[in-house]
């Protein structure tokens, strides 16, 4: 992956539902995977790592708003709401 990459092959796409208590996809992503597609279906918070779980303090994510942000192998993505409950999608990209 080059850090300019703009155009993507999508992969693996994994959705979790996610309220007042913090979602996270079930399955890290895959080995070789360093940038994922983000979305969500309500304004809600995110965060990135082994074992996650969001909180009000991670990253605010408006609701139906694309971001492709990067990952490590073997991390998962959680989520949580900022007032009304949603599902988060993560699609892995390479």
């Amino acid at each position: 992956m080059s850090s300019d990459q703009t155009i993507w092959r999508q992969g693996t796409h994994q959705s979790v539902a996610y309220t007042d208590t913090a979602g996270a996809i079930t399955n890290a992503v895959a080995a070789g995977t360093y940038a994922v597609r983000i979305v969500a279906t309500s304004a809600c918070y995110y965060v990135i790592g082994k074992t996650p779980t969001a909180t009000t303090s991670d990253v605010y994510l408006p609701a139906d708003t694309v971001e492709i942000v990067r990952i490590n192998p073997g991390e998962k993505v959680s989520f949580v709401q900022v007032s009304a409950g949603g599902n988060g999608h993560v699609t892995e990209l390479s």
